[in-house]
């Protein structure tokens, strides 16, 4: 259950702009932990957050305790990603204005476990609903074998989260994303899988 002090609000497109700043130094105190390990990059996360701002089809659902943001979730029409990403759609010759994609979700470990990740979904499916053009929900997620991305103690996978939810893992649709990992002197590519989710 969640706590009787912390707000789940929906912004969508310019609607976003009063948080962009908070929501990037978010994603980048998340993403310094498993399965990223991101050196945090402002500037990286500030242009990309622009972005989805700037298209009115996008949706950020972000997580408040009392007016602290601790949580946050995007998604946007997948056209708008970078090529990188289209690439294995692009290979299969998947119409890509048939799919809505959902970026990854930031949330501080102190609020895990108590159901916010459901709030992300049920958010962002409900503004996916609202597009008839939109037959498809898909995310990436690492492939990163155990050797390089050691999982914390306390890790719990999601792996069955998401299949309960409907998506489906797709292991042989990937695509390679740079970003500099902590203690890296250079970006690297990293291989992602997809899990998608029909939606009529």
């Amino acid at each position: 259950m969640l706590m009787t002090d912390i707000h789940v609000r929906s912004f969508t497109g310019s609607g976003l702009k009063p948080y962009l700043h908070s929501v990037a130094k978010l994603r980048m105190e998340v993403f310094k932990d498993f399965p990223y390990f991101e050196d945090p990059d402002l500037d990286r996360e500030t242009q990309y957050l622009r972005k989805i701002a700037a298209n009115k089809e996008t949706i950020g659902v972000l997580i408040f305790d009392n007016t602290t943001l601790v949580g946050a979730s995007l998604g946007c029409p997948l056209s708008i990603e970078e090529p990188a990403i289209h690439k294995p759609f692009v290979e299969r010759r998947l119409d890509i204005e048939s799919f809505f994609y959902f970026g990854d979700s930031a949330l501080l470990k102190q609020y895990r476990g108590r159901g916010i990740g459901h709030h992300f979904f049920d958010a962002r499916e409900s503004h996916v609903a609202h597009f008839k053009k939109y037959k498809h929900i898909c995310f990436c997620v690492p492939d990163c074998p155990e050797s390089e991305c050691p999982r914390p103690k306390d890790y719990v996978p999601l792996l069955d989260f998401w299949r309960k939810r409907g998506y489906i893992h797709h292991p042989e649709m990937k695509c390679h994303v740079s970003w500099k990992k902590i203690e890296k002197a250079h970006p690297t590519d990293h291989q992602m899988s997809f899990w998608i989710k029909d939606l009529h």
